[in-house]
């Protein structure tokens, strides 16, 4: 896979990649994986918000009531 990035933004990752002596292709990979495991989470607590909500669950408060 190719990705092709705008000079300034190259130049950026260029920059870091030295500072933390890591490769770019290093840090586009952990970036990649970074937000895919964020959009997994979002996507998760957006399914439970749903479901929780459908049970009558719409705050914190409801849950600790449940749960006390």
């Amino acid at each position: 896979m190719s990705v092709l990035l705008p000079e300034k933004l190259r130049q950026q990752l260029a920059r870091i990649a030295r500072r933390f002596n890591r490769s770019a292709n290093d840090i586009v990979r952990e970036s990649v994986r970074r937000f895919i495991v964020t959009e997994q989470l979002r996507m998760a607590r957006q399914a439970v918000r749903l479901r929780a909500r459908a049970q009558g669950y719409l705050t914190d408060e409801d849950v600790f009531k449940n749960v006390s």
